[in-house]
């Protein structure tokens, strides 16, 4: 795969779950309308069925707050 297309494919993958993450979070803020403030943990973690067990799987793990004020 050339560098050009992984990156493509990484920016689909990245807007797919932005999308898909912010109706999921409006829609729950709009169930929710007493909540004032969420905190989130996103993970991103590699499944790959890697040959090579020496290989490091990726695992990235981000928490934040969103004010709903």
């Amino acid at each position: 795969m050339t560098d050009e297309m992984c990156k493509k494919d990484i920016r689909g993958l990245l807007k797919t779950f932005g999308v898909m993450a912010d109706e999921a979070i409006v829609g729950h803020i709009a169930k929710n309308p007493g909540v004032n403030s969420l905190n989130f943990k996103v993970t991103l973690e590699d499944i790959t069925e890697y040959e090579d067990s020496s290989i490091e799987k990726l695992n990235l793990e981000i928490t934040k707050s969103v004010n709903c004020n």
